[in-house]
């Protein structure tokens, strides 16, 4: 009998880190020139980094189907928002993306060209109108400084006068999604928590996407160790930008529930009527164990809650036009609020005829 020799299969390969050197060019500059900013003794040396922090202004005239213009809400606080119109879907009621930029919540504004091209780019492909909020940064406001102008902007929008001069076109407040990517993450949902609790006349928030949320903790997670010197996100930079962000004095520490969301000191969520919520994450992301813990525990609290695994990708790779994960995100986000939106007017439409039988 001939004797046959089985060879063992090899072992299954492991994701890498898959990005073009020029997207990796531009995250290692990014890095280097936060870490220069950020100063041993808490401040931030902004005047350094207007030198790499390029803006772009809006514009009135459309630029790929897309126009903006800039909302001033409270000029003492500096709370503004751009608005983004995509012109080849004025006429219908358009549903309404109300989107939180990250920066660890001392960095960027909406005006950051990155984020100006991100909105257009959801404006363009959902359709959507898209308000970027600008949000007071830390140190200089700590928390609760952030979050309230993020709510603030809900309460601006729910005025109906403050709405038709603002945004000038049709749209759906009864189909408000609330999008956040890192630090905007963190806001998109606990605006959201908080937009469930109040009592909105016209803003129905019915949709919650968090990308790559900036959640934390004092304990060290796996990924945290595991993927220290990945692209954007360290435990040195989230360590000092937590410390800009919680105020001073006893009683703050990175396990208030504005930052460990789903631990210790967790709100129970589960009686609250939150929204179906999306949630982005990436396997080269060092904030990758905060994030999927956050979705274990929304499911956990009985929410609709969706995940999205990118395993080749790292912290903030959705602004990179030049990925095609970029663009899958984009039609995944853009799936998501038209499936939520259907199933919103699908209900409307039966409370609607319910009431009148």
């Amino acid at each position: 009998m001939e004797k046959t020799t089985v060879k063992p299969s090899p072992p299954p390969s492991q994701p890498t880190l898959n990005l073009p050197w020029k997207t990796r060019l531009l995250l290692s500059i990014i890095s280097t020139a936060t870490d220069a900013a950020c100063r041993k003794n808490g401040t931030v040396n902004r005047r350094l980094l207007n030198l790499v922090d390029f803006r772009a202004p809006p514009s009135s005239k459309s630029t790929n189907g897309v126009t903006s213009h800039d909302v001033v809400i409270d000029p003492i606080r500096n709370l503004w928002f751009r608005a983004y119109i995509p012109t080849n879907h004025t006429h219908s009621d358009l549903p309404v993306i109300v989107f939180f930029h990250g920066g660890g919540f001392v960095f960027l504004a909406p005006d950051v060209v990155a984020y100006d091209a991100v909105c257009r780019r959801f404006a363009r492909k959902l359709p959507a109108v898209v308000v970027s909020v600008n949000y007071r940064l830390a140190p200089e406001h700590r928390y609760p400084a952030q979050h309230e102008d993020c709510f603030d902007v809900l309460k601006f929008l729910d005025d109906e006068e403050n709405w038709l001069r603002s945004l000038k076109v049709n749209v759906d407040l009864r189909r408000c999604f609330l999008v956040g990517d890192s630090a905007g993450g963190n806001l998109a949902h606990h605006v959201t928590q908080r937009a469930c609790e109040f009592k909105f006349r016209r803003v129905k928030v019915i949709g919650v996407v968090a990308i790559q949320p900036f959640f934390g903790g004092e304990d060290r997670t796996e990924s945290e160790i595991r993927l220290e010197g990945t692209p954007i996100v360290s435990l040195k930079r989230t360590d000092w930008t937590w410390k800009a962000f919680l105020p001073q004095g006893e009683g703050f520490n990175r396990d208030h529930p504005i930052i460990n969301v789903s631990g210790p000191n967790a709100v129970d969520i589960s009686k609250i009527d939150f929204p179906p919520t999306m949630v982005v994450v990436a396997g080269f992301d060092a904030l990758h164990d905060w994030q999927k813990r956050y979705y274990e525990w929304m499911k956990k609290s009985g929410k609709e809650v969706y995940l999205y695994e990118y395993p080749t990708m790292c912290h903030a790779f959705y602004i990179f036009p030049e990925l095609p994960e970029s663009r899958q995100l984009i039609d995944q986000v853009k799936e998501f609020v038209r499936s939520v939106s259907v199933r919103n007017d699908d209900v409307t439409m039966l409370g609607n005829n319910v009431h009148m039988g």
